[in-house]
C-alpha cells in the first residue's frame, strides 16, 4: 500500500485496500493521525497489585500492564507494557518511563486505559481486569484516589455479586520536562568543539594518490572534505568560532618523537585555530612536517578533552571531541576505559542533583576512506 500523507491528514480514518502476493482478498488497512503537542515532559511511575484473579489451572497468574493512549476517535493505542511477574498474584512492577505525549498527547485530562493481563507462552493472553484513569490523578501520587478495581467485563456480566479481579495501586509517579539539545543552546549553553585528526601510517604516504591524506594539488583530499563538511556545520553553533585541533599517531619534528596528542598548529600556549579554514591551514601545514607513524591510539586525546570539559562544571559548556580516522584503533581497551571513565563521571547522580557541578561532552567518530567518510556516535 502507498499513500501520501497528505491523504492520511485529510482523512477522519485513511482507509486503503491492501496488495500483494500473500495479501488475503479484501483486506484493508485504517491509519489515523493525529498532530502530537510539543510537550516535553515525561513520566515515571510504578505500580503494584492485590488479589488478582488467578488464571492458571496449575499455578498462580503471570501479571502484566498494558497502557493505551485514548485517540481523539475514541479509539486506543497502546504506548507500554510492563514486565511480566511469573506465578504472583501480588506483582510489584519495576518503575517505567514513558513521554507525556505517547501517553496523552499532554492532556492531562485525557482518559487512559489500563489491562492486566495473565501472561502465556503461546501469546493468547487472558485478560484479568481493566480500569481507566488520567495523567491528573495520577500526578496526585500514591494514595486511595490511585487505587483502582481491575474490572472483568465478562465475569461483571455473568456474576451479580461480582466486585473486582483485584486492585491495582500507583506506588510512585514523578514528572520531568526533558530539555533538548536546542533548548540549551537557545538557554545560553555554549558549544566547544575539539577536532583530533588520525596521522597513523595506516592512512597511506601523503606523496602517493591513494593516501586518504594524499597532497593533491589539485582537489581536497579525503580528510580534508570530512574537515570541511561536518566543520561548517559545527561552527554555527560555536560562538567564538575557535577550535583546538589536534593530531595523533605521527613522529614530530625535530627529534622525531611519537605523539599521540600534538596541536596541528605547533603552538601549545595558542592551540586554537580561528573557524574551520584555520583549522584546515592548521592540518595542511602539519601534513607537511609531521611523519605518519602510529599506532592509532584514541585514549589520550580523550582524556586531553575531557580534562578540560571538567574543569569547566557550571553547566554552560558541551564539549565534543571530533576524532577523524581510517577507523582501525590499536588501543580498544584504554579507549573504552577513558569513555566509561567520561560516562560514569557525566551520570553520576550527583552531577545532575546540583546544576552547577556537571559537564557534557560529546563523543564522535567520522570514518574516513577512498568511497566516503561515515559519521558514527560513540558517546
Amino acid at each position: 500500500m502507498e499513500c501520501t500523507l497528505g491523504e492520511i491528514v485529510s482523512s477522519g480514518t485513511f482507509k486503503k485496500n491492501l496488495t500483494g502476493k500473500d495479501i488475503r482478498k479484501g483486506s484493508i488497512i485504517a491509519v489515523n493521525s493525529e498532530e502530537l503537542s510539543s510537550c516535553k515532559e515525561e513520566i515515571t511511575m510504578q505500580f503494584s497489585a492485590k488479589k488478582l484473579d488467578k488464571k492458571d489451572f496449575f499455578g498462580k497468574s503471570d501479571p502484566f500492564l498494558v497502557f493505551y493512549r485514548c485517540n481523539e476517535d475514541g479509539s486506543f493505542t497502546v504506548t507500554h507494557k510492563t514486565e511480566v511477574i511469573k506465578s504472583n498474584l501480588n506483582p510489584t512492577w519495576r518503575p517505567f518511563t514513558v513521554q507525556v505525549r505517547a501517553l496523552c498527547n499532554g492532556d492531562y485530562d485525557r482518559s487512559i486505559k489500563i489491562e492486566c493481563y495473565d501472561w502465556d507462552s503461546d501469546g493468547g493472553h487472558d485478560l484479568i481486569g481493566i480500569f481507566q484513569t488520567n495523567l491528573r490523578e495520577l500526578t496526585r501520587g500514591k494514595g486511595a484516589n490511585n487505587v483502582y478495581e481491575c474490572i472483568n467485563p465478562k465475569k461483571q456480566a455473568k456474576k451479580s455479586k461480582y466486585k473486582n479481579s483485584g486492585t491495582v495501586s500507583l506506588e510512585s509517579c514523578r514528572v520531568e520536562v526533558v530539555h533538548s539539545f536546542l533548548d540549551y543552546i537557545k538557554g545560553g549553553t555554549e558549544m566547544q568543539c575539539t577536532i583530533a585528526v588520525d596521522f597513523t601510517a595506516s592512512n597511506g604516504d601523503p606523496r602517493q594518490p591513494t593516501s586518504l591524506h594524499y597532497m593533491s594539488p589539485y582537489q581536497p583530499n579525503q580528510y580534508a572534505m570530512a574537515l570541511r563538511a561536518v566543520g561548517e556545520i559545527i561552527q554555527d553553533y560555536d560562538s567564538d568560532k575557535l577550535f583546538p585541533a589536534l593530531g595523533f599517531g605521527a613522529r614530530l619534528p625535530p627529534d622525531g618523537r611519537i605523539s599521540h596528542e600534538f596541536f596541528l598548529n605547533g603552538h601549545p600556549d595558542n592551540p586554537y585555530c580561528e573557524g574551520i579554514d584555520g583549522v584546515m591551514n592548521a592540518y595542511h601545514k602539519a601534513l607537511q612536517t609531521v611523519q605518519l607513524y602510529g599506532p592509532t591510539n584514541f585514549a589520550p586525546v580523550i582524556n586531553h578533552v575531557a580534562r578540560f570539559a571538567g574543569a569547566q562544571r557550571d553547566g554552560t559548556q558541551y564539549f565534543i571531541l571530533l576524532i577523524l580516522t581510517d577507523g582501525i584503533i590499536t588501543d580498544m581497551p584504554q579507549t573504552r576505559e577513558a569513555i566509561v571513565n567520561v560516562s560514569s563521571i557525566m551520570s553520576n547522580k550527583n552531577y545532575f542533583l546540583y546544576e552547577r557541578n556537571h559537564y557534557f561532552l560529546g563523543i564522535h567518530l567520522a570514518t574516513v576512506n577512498h568511497n566516503c567518510w561515515s559519521r558514527r556516535s560513540t558517546v
